[in-house]
């Protein structure tokens, strides 16, 4: 087999646009599985970033797009990839019943308060501070919920904020010193976050399907 750099290099390129590939079937793939109303917010973002970069080319004469324009593209895709996790996280919390699980821990209390004896104490006492820790994972997520729902916000306000001042343009050069980078640590910041909190996520699925409380578990993951 051909070990020369030239072939290694050709091979690391195909693989490189087969994996490219394979990423932007597959996001194309979900986008399908969202709400009219959520695919109408992924296209019109898809425009208004074709929009944009079209318009820089035209007003500019230049041939090609500078790389703050083209990490645009990286842009939208984590818009489409924040809107899967927002949409599969609020589903999520409207499957919950949070009213059960208040009511589980209100009666937890009161058997611990009333326990005969210390050894039932500590069993209840136990039941109550995991349904504590469940009542925290809800809020966690929600926080989450809520982070990611700004975030969506912001990417699409930054998105209409540069189709303004494509219009009113003077220079290329006044587009390096729009600030693209501010947005692209705040989506990083929220992709982390999103991490941190995936276990509760799934802390919850497991425990309620564990303990057969299907009731509280989304319709995906009964």
């Amino acid at each position: 087999m051909p070990n020369l750099p030239s072939y290694r290099q050709l091979v690391q390129r195909r693989e490189k646009e087969r994996l490219f590939l394979a990423s932007r079937n597959a996001r194309e793939k979900l986008i399908k599985t969202f709400t009219p109303r959520e695919r109408e917010a992924v296209e019109y973002l898809r425009w208004l970033k074709e929009k944009i970069q079209d318009n820089y080319k035209k007003f500019t004469g230049a041939a090609a797009l500078p790389s703050n324009l083209v990490t645009l593209d990286q842009r939208w895709e984590d818009f489409v990839d924040l809107l899967d996790v927002y949409r599969r996280r609020k589903q999520h919390l409207k499957s919950i019943n949070r009213q059960a699980v208040h009511n589980q821990l209100s009666q937890a209390y009161r058997a611990a308060e009333s326990a005969g004896d210390e050894k039932t104490r500590r069993i209840q006492q136990t039941n109550v501070e995991i349904l504590k820790r469940r009542v925290a994972s809800f809020d966690e997520i929600e926080r989450s919920v809520k982070l990611v729902e700004g975030q969506l916000q912001s990417i699409e306000n930054f998105f209409s904020y540069l189709n303004d001042e494509i219009v009113t343009m003077s220079t290329p050069e006044k587009f390096s010193l729009l600030d693209f980078e501010q947005l692209s640590d705040s989506i990083a910041m929220t992709k982390q976050m999103l991490d941190a909190t995936a276990d509760s996520v799934g802390a919850l699925d497991s425990y309620n399907r564990e303990m057969g409380n299907y009731e509280l578990l989304p319709e995906a993951n009964r």
